[in-house]
């Protein structure tokens, strides 16, 4: 049965080849081996005994603000609620933490509005966001769409 947790340390290999494959299709950025243990505590995985089926991590940028980046479903789960289970752990996990609005820089846009994300323009967000940016092969001509949602909003 399959069910949204921290990862082990012995699944960081899976999460790679996951990412790989997204990367592959331009949908994440590439993450390195070393970088991936490194943020382990960062991500959240979707899996069963024997193997992962998405995962999400929650980058924290500043107090106030942390991104949800490296969300990535096997192609045969998509359509079935995995990417908003995961994207509902990390958002839990800003809630827990106070931190008072996420984002994400995505090519789908719908996917994050269905999940109550709203879209703003990318010079909404500090300039600290786009650090990773520059290991992206279009960087100048990017074209993700910035998505915040915003939690301390709804706090209130």
């Amino acid at each position: 049965m399959y069910m949204v947790r921290k990862p082990r340390l012995t699944e960081v290999v899976s999460m790679k080849e996951l990412l790989d494959g997204a990367a592959a299709d331009g949908l994440v950025l590439p993450r390195e081996l070393p970088e991936l243990y490194e943020n382990v505590r960062d991500f959240y995985v979707y899996a069963d005994d024997s193997r992962l089926g998405g995962l999400v991590a929650l980058h924290i940028d500043m107090v106030d603000l942390a991104e949800v980046r490296s969300l990535v479903v096997r192609k045969e789960l998509r359509g079935r609620g995995v990417g908003r289970r995961l994207v509902e752990a990390v958002v839990a996990e800003a809630g827990l933490l106070d931190i008072a609005r996420v984002y994400a820089l995505t090519r789908l846009p719908e996917f994050f509005e269905r999940n109550g994300f709203r879209t703003v323009d990318r010079n909404e967000l500090p300039y600290k966001v786009f650090k990773d940016c520059i290991r992206c092969p279009l960087n100048a001509e990017c074209d993700e769409i910035a998505v915040v949602k915003d939690l301390a909003l709804e706090k209130e």
